[in-house]
């Protein structure tokens, strides 16, 4: 398994080339430096020597992936895309185009992401299979026909209703919990609570449905019918035989989130003003900062990568025929 695992990390290599290469170009197609100086330095009142004191001070001034002033190695790395992306490799991210060292701001903001999305994730999972699994157990009547229906109407309404109905009726209107904020002490539940629930519901319709969908290709194989041909009840069916041998395809799709749970919620943590790295990168694309974007993508990149190696790795742990080679 070692070897696989770092086979598999040298197989990343490429692929994290690829990305931080895509993001430079993406971002300076968007942005020059003159662009992220006049939003650093404001549009009002600055000079242009200003602007180019900004640009040589934060190592914008260089060819972005060739110098043809140099000669050699160097026509390559005498460019903003090595001098910027090497240290990411060590992990060393270095400094926001403001000064703040970004390890430390992601260190401090992963805390209140976890703390968003981890029961999210956990209660949504828990929830969407009970879900599934109760639906399965009337399949083809009125109920179930209802369910789905239900589901399909929770996919088709935007995320943002759920949160807005959430901040007004339930916050607002009945002053149950904080309309938004956060709190590292014990406390912060209060201003947990409410975003969790929403997600837990927003997931609800994906989730079951393509729950059930694995379910009802499951109770079709044959163990599933040679076991009710045995006398075993529906409910010894669904969680001894049907729930076990969906487990690949479950983990498929669970394992490959968690690493986004690190990277948090765009959306929720700026309704909710939760200070994690959703609304971190949220605020470094507003203020046209590089460093952090490149920073963030990398990291999201790296995780990704991860929860891919831990996919295959659990696929072992759930079926005791899958060879890693």
């Amino acid at each position: 398994m070692l070897v696989y695992i770092l086979r598999r990390l040298f197989y990343a290599l490429p692929i994290l080339i690829g990305v931080n290469v895509l993001t430079f170009l993406l971002f300076f197609v968007v942005n020059t430096p003159q662009d992220m100086a006049r939003a650093h330095l404001g549009d009002k009142y600055v000079t242009e020597d200003a602007i180019n004191h900004w640009i040589e001070e934060k190592g914008y001034d260089d060819p972005l992936f060739y110098n043809s002033e140099s000669e050699g190695i160097n026509a390559f790395t005498d460019t903003i895309f090595f001098n910027k992306s090497l240290k990411l490799f060590a992990f060393d991210f270095g400094r926001s185009d403001e000064g703040r060292d970004i390890s430390s701001d992601v260190t401090d903001r992963m805390g209140p992401s976890l703390a968003l999305a981890l029961p999210s994730f956990i209660i949504g999972i828990w929830v969407n299979i009970c879900v599934a699994l109760m639906v399965l157990m009337f399949r083809g009547s009125r109920l179930d026909r209802f369910a789905v229906s239900v589901f399909v109407t929770l996919m088709s309404i935007s995320y943002l209703f759920y949160i807005i109905f959430g901040q007004y009726f339930i916050a607002k209107m009945s002053r149950l919990v904080p309309v938004s904020g956060f709190n590292d002490g014990i406390d912060g539940w209060r201003f947990l609570i409410l975003p969790v629930i929403i997600g837990v519901i927003a997931g609800i319709g994906s989730g079951a449905r393509w729950y059930r969908t694995l379910f009802i290709e499951a109770s079709s194989q044959d163990f599933s019918r040679t076991a009710r041909a045995k006398g075993v009840s529906e409910a010894g069916v669904l969680f001894r035989h049907i729930l076990p041998n969906a487990m690949l395809p479950i983990l498929t799709g669970v394992v490959v989130v968690i690493p986004s749970l690190f990277m948090g919620s765009l959306i929720m943590e700026s309704f909710f003003s939760i200070p994690g790295l959703g609304s971190y990168m949220l605020d470094a694309i507003q203020a046209q900062d590089f460093a952090i974007v490149r920073a963030m993508v990398f990291l999201g990149s790296v995780l990704y990568i991860t929860g891919l190696i831990m996919t295959d790795i659990s696929y072992t742990w759930a079926d005791p025929r899958v060879r890693l080679n």
